[in-house]
């Protein structure tokens, strides 16, 4: 197995980790004496809500609602319903799903369970704009967050204070039913205020925040929204009030756990990983020259760790929108970091959302290797021009290094990898292919 190989079957384990299919059942809670109802957001929300079908007592109650993204819908089950929405500007679609969302909420009673299943994109898929705005004004300042560069907690903190369901209202609309949160992390950290903007978690941000991060990023808002963040009757529920006495959340899925299991496969073949942390942040371009540097410190001193080994990292990088390309955030890093790379001989990389969209392209990623800047000059491209342009997937593409997977149902945030397989004057060893197969059979 070569360094492409190997590091997409890294990519892959990542993506399995999080499958929910392996992390819902262990985590669903017993059924309750009154009724069952299950509700969800997110891009894993319709392979979560198949997990719960499949594995919830079928002499026992059991109904709901979730809502995922266009095209990572399940086929039909028996107990739930699956709508889809779109992400990551919201729609009608998205709207209707939550009201419909919050109605089943409320009326429940102490003796019922309240089960939502919630994953990274539920703040788009999960729409319901606060009383006073329109679904206009809440697409036009969603677009613009997405072009700020703002990091996904910046964007969530304006989220939650212009949405009627997200920062714990859904939870206090259910109240005084037991509230089971079952959540896939997406984001630095794993805060489940964050995760979706929390519909069922407290939370402490505040309206100043909000009004702070559009200041910050210079968006312009319509003028209801202005309205909106200016009134304190408009604060989200806090930590403390006695509406989340009965409300629960269970972390089943996390980037920390797809890194391990991608570092497996890595030690399987005979290659030391190294896991330098499921909560980077920052410019993807600017990442990607950080991780060109380590890489060649690597390559040239054996430091922080001696070849042959792989850097594993994950987490949420952010882009500010300058040019007309196709870009995603895995794309730019990648560019960047065969920019800072220039070459290296001995050294891989990948690259990917694990939901399997970087940026609004179906694909997931790409892979950077040493003839990655010859083949794209023979082919008259120029990753700094490209880059300069935010057209990592027109880049990619013409190299044929895309790496596409088609909806994966889940989601625990980008995966990054970067495979030196031999230091300065040394070849690359390979891979043991024995010894992998043998550890992951």
């Amino acid at each position: 197995m070569g360094e492409r190989a190997l590091l997409r079957k890294m990519f892959d384990a990542a993506v399995a980790a999080a499958a929910p299919d392996l992390v819902v059942p262990p985590h669903l809670p017993a059924p309750p004496r009154g009724r069952t109802v299950v509700v969800g957001a997110g891009k894993a929300a319709a392979s979560m809500a198949r997990a719960v079908d499949r594995n919830w007592p079928k002499d026992k109650p059991l109904s709901g609602l979730v809502v995922t993204r266009y095209g990572y819908g399940v086929e039909k089950l028996d107990r739930i319903e699956v709508v889809e929405a779109s992400h990551p500007v919201p729609d009608q679609a998205g709207q209707q799903a939550a009201e419909r969302i919050l109605d089943m909420a409320r009326g429940l009673g102490p003796d019922d369970l309240f089960l939502c299943l919630i994953s990274g994109g539920g703040s788009s898929l999960l729409s319901l704009p606060a009383p006073g705005i329109s679904l206009a004004d809440k697409q036009a300042v969603n677009r613009a967050l997405l072009r700020s560069g703002a990091n996904i907690a910046e964007m969530n903190c304006v989220r939650k204070h212009l949405s009627a369901i997200k920062a714990g209202r859904l939870a206090a609309a259910a109240a005084p039913a037991q509230v089971v949160s079952l959540i896939i992390s997406d984001v630095p950290g794993d805060d489940p205020s964050i995760i979706a903007s929390g519909p069922t978690v407290p939370d402490s941000s505040t309206l100043a925040q909000a009004r702070d991060v559009l200041r910050r990023y210079n968006i312009d808002v319509p003028p209801a929204v202005a309205a909106l963040l200016d009134d304190p009757a408009n604060e989200t529920p806090k930590p403390g009030d006695p509406v989340f006495s009965r409300t629960f959340l269970r972390m089943i899925a996390t980037p920390q756990a797809s890194l391990e299991a991608a570092a497996k496969v890595a030690r399987a073949a005979g290659i030391a990983p190294l896991i330098l942390g499921d909560a980077i942040e920052g410019e993807a371009r600017e990442v990607g020259r950080v991780m060109s540097g380590i890489a060649r410190q690597v390559f040239l001193h054996d430091q922080p760790i001696p070849a042959p080994c792989v850097l594993i990292s994950g987490g949420e990088t952010t882009v500010t929108v300058r040019g007309k390309g196709r870009g995603g955030r895995n794309v730019e890093f990648l560019l960047a970091l065969a920019i800072g790379l220039d070459g290296l001989p001995n050294v891989y990389a990948i690259a990917g959302d694990t939901d399997g969209v970087d940026g609004a392209e179906e694909v997931a990623g790409a892979v950077v290797a040493p003839d990655t800047l010859p083949r794209a000059a023979k082919l008259g491209l120029n990753a700094r021009e490209s880059l300069a342009d935010n057209d990592g997937h027109g880049f990619f593409e013409r190299l044929g290094d895309q790496v596409v997977t088609g909806p994966t149902f889940t989601n625990v945030n980008d995966f990054r990898a970067i495979l030196i397989s031999g230091g300065q004057g040394g070849g690359p060893p390979g891979v043991d292919d024995a010894a992998m197969d043998k550890e992951t059979a």
